[in-house]
């Protein structure tokens, strides 16, 4: 799904195109991850995130995060998103290393962790610590055996610990 509705979603490095079916509909959802974006930092970040600005997809996040029971989640520069539309002032989030100056300076209280737990708001600090993130999600939502049976499944150690608010 994507904030447009149908359309062809073009990955960071364009070797990937992925269909999305649907547009996003906050009102209808229990889980909203936002990805990152490709680019070097720290200008080439943030104008690519900047230009999503102009997007409907602000409007859909707030909506989103104005929704207690949603649950936002975020991988890597997902959470910069957020903070430059002003989503999440005096929230705790993190991102990627090269990012959390950023971050802080618009108004996030940066917490340099792989996975951060702010209750309706859940943030991982990079491309791997999705992996990390996606987890930690289906512990939190569907209980300890669900995630371990996945991670032994991927054979993916999980790495650090979570930073709950």
């Amino acid at each position: 799904m994507s904030a447009e509705g149908p359309r062809e979603v073009e990955s960071g490095n364009g070797l990937l195109s992925l269909r999305a079916e649907s547009r996003l509909d906050p009102s209808r959802a229990d889980i909203v991850v936002v990805p990152g974006a490709l680019g070097s930092l720290p200008d080439g970040i943030s104008e690519i995130l900047g230009r999503t600005l102009g997007t409907p997809l602000s409007s859909l996040l707030a909506e989103a995060l104005a929704r207690p029971e949603v649950l936002v989640a975020t991988v890597c520069g997902g959470s910069l998103l957020l903070a430059m539309a002003g989503l999440i002032k005096g929230r705790n989030a993190t991102t990627h290393h090269l990012g959390l100056e950023a971050l802080g300076a618009n108004g996030v209280t940066v917490v340099d962790a792989r996975v951060v737990d702010d209750g309706d708001l859940v943030t991982a600090s990079s491309v791997t610590s999705g992996i990390d993130l996606g987890l930690y999600l289906l512990e939190r939502e569907l209980g300890a055996d669900a995630a371990i049976a996945v991670e032994r499944m991927i054979a993916h150690e999980r790495r650090g610990t979570v930073w709950r608010a």
